[in-house]
């Protein structure tokens, strides 16, 4: 098993910048890659980022790239996500993940093995 706790949500205004992380602990070992999801009301989870176990590798979602920058630290098991000109419509609630295999990127919700609780990021206008 490998549990992800996620920091860092809150509340920014637009075109500010936040940085999640998401410590890793247990079977770090059997990662392949981690992700970033996140969820507004009313919708479906959606891929933001992943980079893989080695940090050699990251893939973003359109929406999100030249803004937001996934790196990982693998001596601390920690995964970052660097938001910057954040806006409205960044505002949801975001997951860290995990997942066991291959190929890179993993980008389906149903890729991901484990999952953290959640930390809400609020964008105002």
């Amino acid at each position: 098993q490998v549990q992800l706790v996620e920091s860092g949500g809150g509340l920014v205004q637009a075109g500010g910048s936040r940085r999640l992380s998401c410590a890793a602990s247990g079977r770090t070992f059997s990662t392949y890659a981690m992700g970033w999801f996140r969820q507004a009301p009313g919708t479906e989870r959606e891929f933001v980022a992943t980079i893989h176990w080695s940090g050699s590798s990251t893939y973003y979602a359109d929406s999100v790239k030249g803004r937001f920058t996934i790196s990982s630290d693998n001596a601390k098991s920690t995964v970052y996500l660097q938001m910057n000109s954040l806006k409205p419509g960044d505002t949801a609630v975001y997951y860290c993940a995990a997942t066991k295999a291959g190929p890179f990127p993993r980008v389906a919700r149903n890729d991901y093995n484990y999952w953290g609780q959640g930390t809400q990021v609020t964008v105002s206008s």
